[in-house]
């Protein structure tokens, strides 16, 4: 609804200027599902004797579901169960939709539902007027009618119960309003790294050089932190040749240093090759794992994951190993020990490069495949992963020497 001020009232009315505001009456709505199990046991307690269920909130105020398993009136001589929803907390006239859902546990999805939501335009919110206060049906249903349906399984009922607490609030026209942009940190840091403006120190690596910052590469890697100002560090060095890391790959943990951001790959590597994004990954994994980059090498086990195949899995796992990510380590292992995928992966280059570089793995990859090949069904014949799995062991001796594997 909205309210407008008198034109000679105010003088803004006078210049032709209008007020306005605005009334807003939205319901806040949640939901509880109250289970009774032993059914047949709350039976005989009395009629106007109730259990209840934990209270739960809605819009501010506590609420609890009351079953009367043999009515809640005394003359319908416990002929009906009584379903209500009450007012757990203390509050005055407060008003809310209710709906009871009494769940069909046949799966046919044939649910008994009593909505005040459906009538909310015919009748208005129900209104509660203390602590206590309550909405439901003394004769919600037949407990002979009930005790023969789908709604009780196992002794027990299930019920969905869902309040929704009306309010209102005014709103009215900002006057101002300031758009303020996102944190473009990671934009003005990443100019810098390109642009070099200040850079104090050069990196060469390979055939290529990466000018950069030294206070920045010591704020986001200890490494270098100890490297530049630790008790043995050199804060005056001006040009470090680095070793063992590709200059693409150096390039892009410098874009993360400086951005936070996980560099687009295919962009780096000029490639959409899946085997080439995968391969970058897993060398960008072992360069953050070197300088103390934590949640770059976090972000390289959750892209690693994303991208595991027969093809890229061995190599991958044996990084996994020897980077200590035992999360992606684990993603390895259930992917190679499942059925479809075993039999290729020992086909592969990368697992004949595993059983050399990390013939411990190979105990843990047999230890999956028992628990893969675990079947509860007895009729089903478990010659196939458990071959493969003798196949694993005769692969190394008991002095981690390669042995002949038969396959």
């Amino acid at each position: 609804m909205e309210s407008a001020a008198e034109p000679a009232a105010d003088a803004s009315a006078e210049r032709g200027e209008i007020s306005r505001s605005r009334s807003v009456c939205e319901t806040v709505k949640g939901s509880h599902r109250y289970t009774v199990k032993g059914y047949s046991l709350a039976k005989g307690m009395g009629a106007g004797k109730y259990m209840a269920s934990d209270t739960f909130s809605v819009g501010g105020y506590e609420w609890a579901v009351y079953v009367y398993p043999d009515g809640k009136n005394p003359e319908d001589n416990s002929l009906y169960v009584s379903v209500f929803i009450a007012l757990a907390s203390d509050g005055t006239d407060v008003r809310a939709l209710f709906e009871l859902t009494l769940l069909d546990q046949s799966g046919k999805g044939k649910h008994k539902v009593h909505s005040h939501f459906d009538r909310a335009l015919e009748s208005g919110p129900y209104t509660l007027k203390y602590r206590g206060s309550m909405w439901g049906y003394k004769r919600f249903y037949r407990r002979t009618s009930l005790e023969t349906s789908d709604y009780l399984k196992d002794d027990c009922l299930i019920m969905n119960c869902t309040v929704g607490v009306v309010r209102s609030r005014v709103e009215t026209p900002r006057q101002f309003t300031i758009s303020v942009p996102p944190p473009d940190m990671g934009n003005c840091l990443e100019g810098l790294l390109k642009s070099g403006i200040g850079s104090d120190i050069v990196f060469v690596v390979g055939d290529e050089t990466f000018r950069a910052h030294k206070l920045i590469l010591a704020a986001r890697s200890p490494v270098f932190k100890a490297q530049f100002f630790g008790l043995i560090g050199n804060p005056d060095m001006d040009k470090i040749v680095v070793k063992d890391v590709e200059p693409p790959v150096f390039k892009a943990m410098l874009f993360y240093i400086y951005s936070d951001v996980l560099p687009d790959v295919h962009e780096l590597t000029g490639s959409v090759s899946m085997a080439t994004s995968t391969n970058m990954v897993q060398h960008l994994l072992a360069a953050a794992d070197r300088y103390g980059l934590e949640r770059l090498k976090l972000l390289c086990e959750a892209k690693l994951c994303e991208e595991v195949t027969a093809d890229t899995v061995a190599s991958t796992m044996a990084l996994a190993e020897q980077h200590q990510c035992a999360h992606l380590k684990s993603v390895c292992l259930k992917f190679t020990a499942a059925r479809e995928n075993l039999g290729v992966v020992l086909q592969t280059e990368g697992f004949e490069h595993l059983e050399q570089a990390c013939p411990s793995l190979l105990s843990d990859l047999l230890a999956i495949v028992a628990v893969v090949d675990d079947d509860p069904c007895p009729n089903r014949k478990r010659n196939i992963s458990s071959n493969i799995g003798l196949n694993l062991l005769d692969g190394i001796d008991s002095t981690g020497r390669r042995m002949r594997r038969r396959l």
